[in-house]
């Protein structure tokens, strides 16, 4: 054999033994990457599988501050009662049919297939029965204040709607609704419960709390930015494309690095 065929036939091997470094290696990222997206896919799951979330935070089951007195529950979407539902409504369209404007028709449309979708998850805001008399009790018998909330639960005052769901690849607890009645605005309680959700999320291992905001909701975007410390996401349209009009926001916190690459910068 001659130094020319010799040469060739070295290289010819050579080339194959590249080409079968770069299909191994495309393969092992294959894998590794569907072994993620299974591991997040599990996570989702393991998450939705809890059915009451507020077991494991004994201090948040109640709120006592500024003259109110409210206890949380926890619910789903496919489990509301007829009563529930129609709270629900009441409060979206009084909250919102003036920041969402003429966009509200499709809007409450689209919300009420929302609620009750078998994923959604509900933390319920009932106001005590009689407040001020509870408060005494415990003062007085040292009560433990974790107790959950009875059948007797005086009614509700607001909800807070929430899934855990994927986001570019990240598991994220994203917030679709915090709807409070007027009367209890200002004391403490919407900061609580984003509190509240910022540790479920954790627990769960999400990467992430998102929520969407309508622009013309000045109250709602001063309180998730200036007070809560959200930022506006990649995934909002303002980041994606700042030519696009469009009439909300997405806001996120992140609590991972990798979350924090994909999600905000």
């Amino acid at each position: 054999m001659d130094s020319e065929t010799l040469q060739r036939r070295r290289s010819s091997c050579a080339a194959g033994n590249n080409n079968n470094a770069v299909v191994g290696a495309k393969r092992v990222k294959r894998s590794e990457i569907l072994a993620k997206k299974k591991a997040v896919e599990e996570l989702i799951k393991a998450a939705n599988a809890v059915m009451n979330p507020l077991e494991a935070f004994h201090a948040y089951r109640h709120f006592r501050l500024n003259g109110l007195c409210v206890c949380l529950k926890s619910g789903h979407g496919n489990q509301l009662s007829s009563a529930v539902k129609q709270y629900i409504q009441r409060l979206l369209k009084l909250n919102m049919e003036g920041p969402y404007g003429s966009e509200w028709l499709e809007e409450e449309k689209v919300k009420r297939r929302e609620m009750v979708a078998p994923e959604a998850r509900y933390i319920f805001v009932h106001e005590m029965a009689d407040s001020s008399a509870d408060e005494m009790r415990i003062m007085l018998t040292g009560e433990d204040a974790s107790t959950p909330c009875l059948d007797d639960s005086g009614p509700l005052v607001g909800f807070l709607h929430y899934r855990f769901v994927l986001e570019e690849e990240i598991p994220v607890l994203y917030v679709y609704e915090l709807q409070l009645e007027h009367r209890v605005w200002g004391k403490g309680l919407g900061k609580f419960l984003m509190q509240l959700i910022e540790l479920m999320a954790q627990k769960n291992c999400m990467g992430a709390v998102m929520l969407t905001v309508q622009k013309a909701n000045l109250q709602a975007m001063n309180f998730y930015i200036s007070k809560l410390r959200y930022v506006i996401s990649t995934m909002s349209p303002s980041k994606v494309n700042p030519m696009m009009d469009k009439s909300y926001e997405i806001l996120c916190k992140t609590f991972s690095d990798e979350a924090k690459a994909v999600l905000e910068n």
